[in-house]
């Protein structure tokens, strides 16, 4: 004789814990779910570098920020950073950094001066480090059309070119690969002097 299976009961909801003001124990603006946010470990106050930061970087919002964690956005990215004390586990490094994508020189020049403001410093190909030791590249989007161009020889000159500069130089980049605009040759006009003593010369005889 068949039995029956027993069914199961669904899970309770565990709420979290409530004050007596009715507001729960932890405050905490959450993400979307799957969405990917950066997680920054300062050895020092991270609400100092989330208005460093928001200073240099338009469309930014600090969500919430005190000396121990900041929730912040930078153009639409969203950063969560906590104060991990002076412990050496937590240090920054070259070997992560965020890109900035660029079009214009005056933009390069802008995000390198505040990046590098106040004890940053420079490095190699566009890249540099904020005060806070966090490493930033600051890229125009023509150099990475050009070191990845169909065409090896351009490539493989703008790679050249990028590896010898700090600061990308545009103006210097196209020129490697000549992509310099140059002006317009001038039609030359006839000359025609020859013309001129040739005529009065027949009209004389």
């Amino acid at each position: 004789m068949a039995t029956k299976k027993a069914k199961k009961k669904p899970a309770k909801k565990v709420a979290a814990p409530k004050s007596k003001s009715g507001a729960t124990g932890l405050k905490y603006v959450g993400a979307k779910p799957h969405q990917i946010t950066p997680f920054l470990m300062f050895n020092a106050n991270p609400e100092e570098a989330a208005r460093f930061y928001a200073k240099i970087f338009k469309n930014s919002k600090i969500l919430s920020a005190n000396p121990m964690q900041a929730d912040f956005v930078l153009n639409g990215q969203r950063f969560f950073s906590y104060n991990g004390g002076d412990h050496p586990n937590f240090k920054f490094n070259w070997g992560v950094s965020f890109m900035i994508s660029v079009e214009t020189q005056k933009e390069v020049d802008y995000y390198w001066n505040a990046l590098t403001a106040d004890g940053g410093e420079e490095s190699m190909c566009g890249w540099v480090k904020d005060k806070f030791g966090l490493s930033w590249q600051v890229t125009p989007n023509i150099l990475l059309k050009l070191i990845s161009h169909k065409d090896k020889a351009i490539a493989d000159r703008a790679q050249q070119a990028m590896l010898k500069m700090r600061k990308i130089d545009i103006a210097a980049l196209k020129a490697a690969v000549n992509l310099t605009p140059q002006p317009p040759l001038r039609r030359r006009r006839p000359e025609t002097g020859h013309l001129k003593e040739r005529g009065s010369a027949s009209a004389r005889g």
